[in-house]
C-alpha cells in the first residue's frame, strides 16, 4: 500500500479488531456483570463527511475550511467511535448503539463498513431530519438479536417559528430476542445557545411532542417496555424532562405505564456527568425507562444501577483551565487534536 496514512489506518483497524474479538477491549470493570442486552448512547460530536451539502450549513468541515475537515480525518473520527462502541460493549458488541450529531447516511457506511464493526450483524436505522446543520440521530441494531418490527420518526415543527429546525426523534420498535417488545426513542434535544432559560422553550416543546407518544403507547399497553435516551440538553431535574415528560425518580414506588429517569440517581451518586462546560459537568445525555421495566418479575427488567458514564481514560484529557479532566476533542475551535467527541457515551443493561 502506498500511502503511510491509509496502512496505518487499515493496520489500526486490524489490531482494534483482534482486540475486539478476543475481548480484550472491555469494560474491565463491569464486563463480568454485563447485561443480556446493552444499549449504547453516544453523542459523537461533529461526525461530517468531507463533501459539500448546499442544503444544509455544513462548511465548516470541508477540506478548505478553517478545519480542513478530509476524508482522512472523517475515516479517523470513525475508528475513534468504533473503539468506543468497543470499549463499551463489554465482553460482546453492544447490542442496539444509538447516535447523535451523524451528518448522513454516508458517515455511518463509514463506521459500518470501514471498521471492525463490518464483522457484525448490524444493520442501520437513519432517517434525514430538517436540523439547519444537517445533523441527525441514528441508531444501529445487531440483528441476530434484535427483530425490527417498525421505525420511524417524530418530527419537530415549532408552531411559533417558521425557520427553526431542529433533529427528528427517532422511534424504534423491536422484538428482542423474540420475548418481548420494545419501545425505542433516540433523541438530540435543541441546544442551549443563546441561554438555558431563552432556548428552554424549545425544549418544552420537544418534551410534550415525546409525552405525547409515550402517552399513546401506554393507553394501547399499560405495561409497555419503553427505553428513551438522548442528549436532551437539560438535566434530570430541568423541567422539560421532571415537568413536561413527567419522569419520576426510580427510588420512589413504580408503576407500569409511568416514566422513570435513571439518569437523576447517577447523578446524585457522584460529582460527574457526560458534558463539561466551564467547569461544571452536566448530565445531559440520559436514560429514561417505563415503570414496567423496572418491575423485578416482568420479562424484561432493567435497575437503578444498570446505567452507567463510559469514563474511560482514553475518552478524557486534562482541563488545564477549571482543572480535572474532561472529554478528549476532535476540535478545539479550530485546532485539530484528533480525540472522540465532547460527550462521554452512556449506557444501559436489560436482563431477560
Amino acid at each position: 500500500m502506498s500511502n503511510p496514512y491509509l496502512f496505518a489506518c487499515h493496520l489500526l483497524l486490524s489490531v482494534f479488531s483482534c482486540l475486539f474479538c478476543s475481548g480484550q477491549i472491555t469494560n474491565n470493570s463491569l464486563s463480568s456483570d454485563r447485561g443480556d442486552l446493552r444499549i449504547v448512547f453516544y453523542n459523537v460530536e461533529n461526525f461530517f463527511d468531507a463533501k459539500d451539502d448546499s442544503a444544509y450549513s455544513d462548511n465548516e468541515f470541508l477540506p478548505d475550511s478553517e478545519k480542513q475537515w478530509t476524508e482522512l480525518k472523517v475515516h479517523r473520527k470513525a475508528l475513534n467511535i468504533f473503539k468506543t462502541i468497543a470499549a463499551t460493549g463489554g465482553n460482546k458488541p453492544p447490542e442496539i448503539i444509538c447516535l447523535a450529531e451523524i451528518e448522513n447516511m454516508k458517515v455511518l457506511r463509514e463506521l459500518y463498513l470501514n471498521t471492525p464493526l463490518q464483522k457484525f450483524n448490524y444493520k442501520i436505522v437513519h432517517f434525514e431530519s430538517p436540523d439547519q446543520r444537517g445533523i441527525d440521530v441514528a441508531l444501529l441494531y445487531n440483528r441476530e438479536a434484535i427483530t425490527e418490527l417498525e421505525s420511524g420518526i417524530i418530527r419537530i415543527v415549532f408552531p411559533y417559528e417558521s425557520y427553526g429546525t431542529t433533529r427528528d426523534i427517532l422511534y424504534f420498535k423491536a422484538l428482542i430476542k423474540s420475548e418481548d417488545t420494545l419501545h425505542l426513542f433516540v433523541n438530540h434535544w435543541p441546544s442551549r445557545r443563546g441561554g438555558q432559560k431563552r432556548s428552554e422553550i424549545k425544549r418544552l416543546f420537544v418534551a410534550k411532542e415525546l409525552k405525547m407518544k409515550t402517552d399513546s403507547i401506554v393507553s394501547f399497553d399499560s405495561c409497555a417496555n419503553i427505553v428513551i435516551t438522548g442528549d436532551f440538553n437539560d438535566e434530570p431535574s430541568d423541567r422539560s424532562l421532571s415537568e413536561i415528560l413527567n419522569t419520576e425518580d426510580p427510588e420512589d414506588s413504580v408503576i407500569c405505564g409511568r416514566l422513570y429517569n435513571l439518569s437523576t440517581s447517577l447523578k446524585a451518586g457522584c460529582k460527574c456527568g457526560t458534558y463539561k462546560y466551564k467547569g461544571t459537568w452536566n448530565m445531559f445525555d440520559q436514560f429514561i425507562v417505563s415503570g414496567n421495566l423496572l418491575k423485578t418479575d416482568a420479562m424484561i427488567t432493567t435497575c437503578i444501577n444498570c446505567i452507567h458514564i463510559a469514563d474511560y481514560e482514553f475518552l478524557l484529557q486534562e482541563d488545564r483551565t477549571y482543572g480535572g479532566r474532561k472529554p478528549y476533542r476532535t476540535y478545539q475551535g479550530p485546532l485539530y487534536l484528533g480525540g472522540f467527541s465532547d460527550h462521554l457515551p452512556v449506557y444501559l443493561d436489560l436482563y431477560f
